[in-house]
């Protein structure tokens, strides 16, 4: 558990109090709960995003108002308590503070959130997947993940997403984490298949771990790239989850196979139905020796994911993000330690999951020498990749980006039995980044913004 300083322990102290009386009457007292909030960030960590509150708060019929509702009547008190004060007070307002006096003084970037994998084991064998198969050995220990979080919480990040491999291969693990950091948030990207009812019972006792089930539409589309019967059991798992009053999402990959289901109306209500709160989109990258370029999306299906989400956020009560196309609300592209990063189960400090490449690892750096490393200094001389922000991506939307700053940094690949030259991985994505070109240039016009040069060509 990180030590708070007086001032961050009153601050605390204070939203605490706010959301206790909050939950007296959720419908009459958000409202005055956005004033607190106001109130208490002093560093203008959270204001604007609070303000934009205003008219959703006002509104029962409102679809984010509804969402919010049921943050009330469908999760466990405690839990929905202990997830307010860790995301909102720790993660984002205390953390935020932290993070931008160690930007400040040691002039790189700090993350807001860290994704690792606690394995590369997997339970499951999905296609066009990088994971290595199950029963692969290359795992962090307990104290190597634990000592990142205590490095991370220092330099004010809070949040800790888990992928792999499968994380909850290492339930326990998970588990214990959870309990020796509760003034922290945990979400994994999960396959869904090993969570039961202990596991149930152990997420409602720890209270600050929520799972992002992966799922690739309905039973067909799940099954042909997850294996027959994945489909059942990630709906028993959604089913034993509704059942304890846990929080959940989904996590969508949409690919050029399964594009048209995950963007339905009906896809998305029956979630909402099975009770997930939020829905995180990625799109398929064809990263590894192994990976099926035939998956990527098209430009046009890319395009009507583009409009289908933002479509339902008017209109659906569950809270949406697109990891590629929302790169316009977050100034492009968030790797690199800028937003986020990932280390995998062998410890390599890379600056995306979909960029295996790196030139730190934990066990051989700290946290904050990484942060400075020419690679991650790299990202940050250069972001964001493209004055478009919907095409963020050094990869997928900028031909010759990530060549360019892995190159320039003495990075290598991360991948320990086949390694993937950064030209060779560049190369499978140039035609769908030429042909998204156009469609974004016209989307980003859509949405009253001019067009500038790239950052870099």
């Amino acid at each position: 558990m990180s030590d708070k300083t007086f001032s961050e322990q009153m601050q605390s102290f204070g939203m605490k109090q706010a959301l206790h009386y909050l939950d007296s009457d959720p419908q009459k007292n958000l409202p005055k709960l956005l004033d607190w909030v106001k109130k208490f960030d002093k560093d203008g960590i959270v204001t604007k995003q609070a303000a934009a509150f205003n008219d959703v708060v006002n509104d029962p019929t409102n679809n984010w108002n509804i969402l919010l509702q049921k943050v009330w009547s469908d999760i466990d008190p405690e839990v929905r308590k202990t997830m307010f004060e860790n995301f909102i007070i720790n993660a984002t307002i205390i953390g935020g503070k932290r993070q931008k006096e160690a930007k400040a003084e040691n002039n790189c970037n700090i993350p807001w959130a860290i994704l690792m994998d606690p394995t590369s084991a997997c339970n499951l064998h999905c296609t066009g997947c990088w994971a290595a198969e199950y029963g692969n050995k290359l795992n962090m220990t307990l104290d190597e993940l634990d000592d990142i979080i205590k490095q991370g919480t220092k330099l004010g990040t809070f949040m800790y997403i888990y992928s792999g491999g499968e994380p909850l291969v290492r339930k326990q693990d998970i588990i214990t984490l959870c309990e020796r950091h509760p003034d922290c948030m945990f979400l994994a990207f999960t396959n869904g298949t090993l969570i039961d009812e202990k596991f149930a019972d152990d997420m409602l006792r720890v209270k600050n771990f929520v799972p992002a089930i992966s799922i690739e539409g309905f039973e067909e589309e799940t099954d042909s790239r997850r294996g027959k019967g994945t489909y059942q059991a990630v709906i028993r798992a959604m089913d034993i989850l509704k059942k304890h009053k846990l929080p959940f999402g989904i996590s969508c990959c949409y690919t050029s196979k399964n594009v048209d289901v995950i963007g339905s109306e009906e896809y998305f209500d029956d979630m909402i139905a099975r009770g997930a709160m939020f829905a995180w989109f990625f799109t398929y990258m064809p990263v590894g020796v192994d990976a099926v370029p035939e998956l990527m999306a098209t430009a046009e299906q890319r395009a009507y994911m583009y409009r289908k989400v933002r479509e339902y956020r008017n209109t659906k009560p569950i809270f949406t993000m697109d990891f590629w196309n929302d790169g316009e609300y977050v100034n492009g592209c968030i790797a690199g330690g800028r937003c986020y990063l990932h280390i995998t189960a062998g410890g390599d400090i890379e600056p995306c999951a979909f960029t295996h490449y790196s030139d730190s690892n934990i066990r051989e750096k700290t946290l904050l020498e990484a942060y400075k490393s020419p690679l991650f200094m790299a990202y940050r001389e250069v972001q964001p990749f493209n004055k478009n922000l919907l095409r963020p991506c050094p990869l997928l939307d900028n031909p010759g980006a990530l060549t360019h700053v892995v190159e320039s940094s003495g990075a290598k690949s991360t991948d320990m039995q086949h390694p993937e030259n950064v030209r060779d991985l560049s190369a499978k994505c140039v035609n769908a980044a030429e042909h998204w070109a156009p469609v974004a240039d016209e989307l980003w016009k859509e949405s009253g913004h001019t067009l500038e040069k790239p950052a870099v060509k």
